[in-house]
């Protein structure tokens, strides 16, 4: 999709560049600028979905970059998105992807994770160790990690190539499916696995538990896993996932951002976003 609308821009350009078809291009140019990417919100509860798509809308309006996010709550069949579908560098979120496979392929040949195994899913998912995603990606390898996306119908996400897993592109759309396996019942990953995975997340270390657990309130239970890396085009991506669980509510959320200045501009921007998300499902 991205490579058709970015084809039909250099037609567009050319026609410019070339003083042809002029009152095609300026006729073309109002629905596109009509189309920027708006929230959407729907809820069972009254008043609930306008409120977050206002709220949302208004924590970014002042931010620079591009962000996407995503929240369902199952109690309130909530659920607001925006930039759904657009591809981002994953960083280190997807280091849950990687040991949800790891799991899931235990699962399928009935065996336990080893002693070592589990040292690296702890090292990987609560200090966010990268020389250990390093040896999982490779003990799992592309094939396994293609099937468990198959399999979780993650259709959107595409591992990095070359062992590079932190240039894996997801989207808002994968990351919610993915959250939303490790929170329900489901026949891709066991209990115990879901179980696993959303205990490590909950043990991040404290330097590393910003963006989406950002305003959440008194005695909600977190699981958290955020990611960033800076790159030559589009700046520092900063991305954090998060499923929340307590007063009355059951919700998960994803945000994933590019083109910040800095990590900490990306850091706030996400935060921003969360503290209104948290504020209105805990208002509900």
């Amino acid at each position: 999709m991205t490579f058709r609308i970015s084809r039909r821009a250099r037609v567009l350009a050319a026609a410019v560049g070339t003083g042809v078809l002029m009152p095609l291009v300026v006729a073309a140019a109002t629905p596109a600028a009509a189309a920027t990417p708006a929230v959407t919100c729907t809820s069972d509860k009254a008043g609930l979905a306008a409120k977050l798509k206002k709220d949302i809308t208004a924590a970014l309006a002042t931010r620079k970059g591009t962000v996407a996010v995503g929240l369902h709550d199952r109690s309130t069949n909530t659920t607001c998105t925006l930039r759904a579908s657009s591809a981002y560098d994953s960083a280190s979120v997807v280091k849950v992807t990687v040991l949800a496979t790891l799991l899931w392929d235990a699962k399928k040949t009935n065996r336990y994770l080893t002693d070592r195994e589990h040292t690296l899913a702890k090292a990987m998912i609560t200090k966010s160790d990268n020389a250990a995603t390093s040896t999982l990606w490779k003990q799992l390898g592309l094939t396994k990690i293609k099937n468990f996306l198959k399999a979780a119908g993650m259709t959107q996400t595409t591992p990095g190539a070359n062992g590079y897993w932190g240039l894996t592109q997801i989207t808002v759309t994968d990351e919610q499916k993915l959250l939303k396996l490790l929170t329900a019942k489901n026949a891709v990953l066991s209990d115990n696995s879901r179980a696993y995975i959303v205990k490590l997340m909950g043990q991040v270390v404290s330097s590393q538990r910003w963006g989406t657990p950002y305003g959440v309130p008194a005695g909600v239970t977190v699981a958290v896993k955020n990611g960033w890396l800076q790159r030559s085009s589009n700046g520092w991506r900063v991305h954090s996932v998060g499923a929340f669980k307590g007063g009355g509510h059951d919700y998960v959320m994803t945000v994933l951002t590019h083109g910040n200045s800095t990590m900490n501009y990306g850091i706030a921007t996400i935060q921003a976003v969360a503290k209104v998300m948290h504020k209105d499902l805990a208002a509900s």
